[in-house]
């Protein structure tokens, strides 16, 4: 019984643990974007919104925000569909520590680490 009582113990703590955000996080800016950069940042959209998304090639790089809005539903005949499109656009934040640069989406605070990509904190310069 103890043993059962420890694990769901363990298991809270894990889960209280995924959503903790560090209070050294700092919103951050990409400096020197690469290929691998982009690619990061694109493999990091696509795990947050289950599918592909075009970015500009200088995305986050002049500010900590990117907001990505949904594609325009169309027509047979190509021209935007009548009615309202109700759909909010998705908001990601950059953040680094220091050392780390991590997309934040903003719907649920899920984290994703921007591998080979170098950020500084906002207002910051890189050295």
């Amino acid at each position: 019984m103890m043993r059962i009582v420890a694990l769901a113990a363990c298991i809270v703590g894990l889960m209280a643990c995924k959503n903790v955000v560090d209070s050294a996080d700092q919103p951050a800016r990409i400096v020197d974007p690469t290929d691998a950069s982009r690619a990061a940042l694109q493999q990091a959209l696509r795990e947050a919104l289950h599918t592909d998304v075009m970015v500009a090639d200088d995305a986050l790089t002049d500010t900590s925000v990117l907001i990505i809005e949904r594609k325009i539903p169309q027509s047979i005949t190509g021209s935007p569909a009548k009615g309202r499109n109700m759909d909010l656009p998705v908001q990601f934040r950059l953040l680094t520590n220091g050392t780390i640069c991590v997309l934040e989406d903003q719907r649920d605070k899920s984290r994703h680490l921007l591998a080979d990509t170098t950020c500084v904190a906002e207002g910051g310069t890189a050295d």
